[in-house]
């Protein structure tokens, strides 16, 4: 069974960072009852470069959802790179992702969520 990707884009109609942040915890909780290995975000950088305030929310969440077992791991854009470790962990776990453009582009305004493995 090939696992499934999903990608959502917190940018669309410009929320504040508390609605973003809403709308990532619906998308996490819907992505693991529909069975989705890999929850694609886009989030932004801001307009100067040096992170947006979605972008600085959501990677800062996440570290707590690691070690709370909601997730099983993310990569920021920056480092989605196949000389990286958690790259190379992701598309063991869903080689579908080989496919994706953002590889290896070294995109800070992604992060990639991995929510479970090939056995669930």
């Amino acid at each position: 069974m090939e696992q499934q990707i999903r990608q959502i884009n917190l940018e669309d109609e410009k929320p504040t960072v508390s609605q973003a942040m809403a709308r990532l915890q619906l998308e996490l909780r819907l992505a693991k009852r529909q069975d989705i290995c890999v929850l694609k975000i886009i989030h932004g950088f801001g307009s100067t470069g040096n992170g947006g305030k979605i972008r600085v929310a959501v990677r800062k969440e996440l570290p707590a959802l690691q070690k709370r077992g909601q997730i099983r791991f993310f990569i920021p854009g920056e480092k989605l790179t196949i000389f990286e470790e958690d790259t190379r962990r992701l598309l063991q776990i869903c080689p579908a992702f080989r496919k994706d453009h953002d590889i290896d582009r070294h995109n800070n305004g992604i992060t990639v969520v991995v929510l479970k493995d090939r056995k669930g």
